[in-house]
């Protein structure tokens, strides 16, 4: 009867594992691509709704809500750095340094905005996380289901789905923040970024 060898059992593993990363290196650039893409829309959103409103967002940044200083400086950094971080996490390039710049609008967004409001974005009492705040969301969600079912044409305003009590917690931010880590670590990934090929070009 063999013995099982754990120093083996390791060895096997590692080969296989070696043998694994050979085969998917090709695509070792997809996971950062994916992070990419996912996160410019929601950046370009973010920064062309405070352009729009610019005033507003001003106005919001300081003595209308969080009375930061400087507010049309704090507010013309954080609408330039979600639009060229947009365009250029779009392209991948600059993908790690760009990161940073986001990362601390996401880090003011959390703590400024957010973190009172606890973990959930959307009130769920059922989630985990939940706080005392999305404690009676489900009911609130009924009561204005039987109010539109009763008053209102509830087939058309559900239509694009359902309704939701938002509650406007850490959850997106802190998401976006941990993508924006993971980027910092691999960059804008390989042969599907711009930082890849001006890296090619420069060690020519």
């Amino acid at each position: 009867m063999k013995h099982f060898c754990p120093h083996a059992a390791a060895a096997t593993v590692h080969t296989l594992l070696d043998r694994i990363s050979k085969i998917v290196q090709p695509t070792d650039g997809l996971p950062s691509l994916a992070l990419r893409l996912y996160l410019a829309p929601v950046f370009w959103t973010a920064g062309m709704n405070k352009l729009a409103a610019f005033s507003d967002t001003v106005a919001w940044f300081g003595a209308d809500g969080l009375r930061l200083p400087f507010p049309t400086l704090m507010a013309s950094l954080a609408t330039a750095t979600e639009l060229t971080g947009a365009v250029l996490l779009t392209l991948g390039l600059l993908t790690r340094w760009i990161s940073i710049p986001l990362i601390v609008t996401m880090l003011v967004a959390i703590f400024a905005v957010h973190l009172p409001n606890g973990w959930q974005a959307i009130a769920d009492p059922t989630a985990p996380f939940a706080n005392m705040r999305v404690d009676d969301a489900g009911d609130k969600i009924q009561a204005a289901r039987e109010i539109l079912q009763q008053y209102g044409n509830y087939d058309w305003l559900t239509s694009s789905g359902g309704f939701a009590i938002i509650n406007n917690g850490v959850e997106f931010a802190v998401t976006y923040l941990v993508m924006l880590l993971a980027l910092i670590k691999m960059g804008g990934g390989r042969f599907v970024s711009v930082d890849y090929w001006l890296g090619r070009v420069t060690k020519r």
